[in-house]
Order: structure tokens, then C-alpha cells, then sequence
């Protein structure tokens, strides 16, 4: 062989050493998305609808109501126990008309809420559409009369707080990163709501 033919041969093994190594075999599998949360909550399957019999509703979509609901009700008792730092004075109008007996606006801004979130993280049938106020407007009592006063950045660390309760109460563990996910949620909030 002359000097001309190894090195052509050389260089032959060479290239095809180098095809070979970067075969699309070799590539790592792209890492698999990570699911929306209301996926995670169950997403848009179908259950039974514990609050009323003979209806379905999408497992995602009641686990945030279940959670709407319960952080309500620990606002609520907070309230009612006078406890430090409770946000009665948020709610009010609200907390005002549930004591008279009527809970319209009551279930109107549980509905707005499990739509909001169930909307934003990831529930796209039609069900979940939110077509209530931009949060500044919402959190504005000049903008949104069933809201009693503005936020401060305690009032809404304490409100995260009665969600992070809510959401463990129903299932979701704080050392989770669903719990994580949640709670950065929340926190991407804070700015608009704050005022």
C-alpha cells in the first residue's frame, strides 16, 4: 500500500468512526414533559360528582374545588375565632351576606376560583373557562365590591398558607413537587393581588 492509500484508508476509518458515534442511537431520549397540573390532579378523566348526585365532573377540575372549599372553611373559622392575622376583613361583604343566610356570592366566588385555576393550569375543555375579573381588578375594592380591602404581603403569605393547609387536606403532600408547582402558582400571583 502506498503512503497515499493508508492515509486515505486512515482517514476512511476515521470518518466513519465519527458517522458511526453520532448515530441517532446514541442521542439521550428527550426528558418527557412534565404533566400540567391539573393533569396531575387528575386531570379532564371523569368522576362522579360528590356534591350533586347523577353528574359527572373532571377528576382535575373537583380536586380544586375540593381545595377552594376547604381553604374557604379555614378562613372562615380563623374568622370566627377571632384568630391573629385572619382575613375577615378581605371577605367581608361576602362573610357578611353568608351570616344573613344567603350564599350566592358565596358559591359564585368558590366557581370563579376553581375556574381560575383550574383554567390556568391546564384544564382546556370549556368547562374550565375564566371569564371573571383580572386579578387587580378582583383584589380591588374600588373595581370588585364583594372584596372588603386590599392586600398586604402578610395578608397573601397567609392566604398561600390557608391553600398550602387546603391543598395537604386534600391529598397533596408538601414534599411533593405538585405541592411545589402549586405554591409557585400562588406565587406568580402575588404582585397583581398585593396592592
Amino acid at each position: 500500500m502506498t503512503k497515499f492509500s493508508k492515509f486515505a484508508f486512515f482517514a476512511l476509518a476515521i470518518g466513519s468512526f465519527a458517522f458511526v458515534s453520532c448515530s441517532d442511537d446514541d442521542d439521550p431520549a428527550p426528558a418527557p414533559a412534565t404533566p400540567s397540573i391539573y393533569a396531575r390532579l387528575g386531570g379532564s378523566t371523569l368522576v362522579a360528582d360528590p356534591d350533586n348526585p347523577g353528574q359527572m365532573i373532571e377528576a382535575g377540575r373537583l380536586s380544586y374545588r375540593k381545595v377552594v372549599n376547604s381553604t374557604v372553611g379555614l378562613i372562615v373559622a380563623d374568622v370566627q375565632n377571632n384568630a391573629s392575622g385572619n382575613l375577615g376583613a378581605h371577605f367581608a361583604p361576602v362573610l357578611t351576606e353568608v351570616g344573613a343566610g344567603n350564599t350566592t356570592n358565596l358559591a359564585i366566588l368558590v366557581d370563579n376560583l376553581t375556574d381560575f385555576f383550574s383554567f390556568n393550569t391546564g384544564g382546556t375543555n370549556a368547562v374550565n373557562t375564566y371569564s371573571g375579573l383580572n386579578m387587580v381588578a378582583a383584589h380591588n375594592p374600588a373595581t370588585n365590591p364583594r372584596m372588603g380591602t386590599t392586600s398586604t404581603d402578610a395578608n397573601y403569605t397567609k392566604f398561600v398558607g390557608y391553600v398550602g393547609a387546603a391543598a395537604q387536606a386534600n391529598g397533596v403532600a408538601a414534599n411533593t413537587q405538585l405541592y411545589t408547582d402549586i405554591v409557585a402558582v400562588l406565587e406568580s400571583l402575588r404582585d397583581p393581588i398585593v396592592q
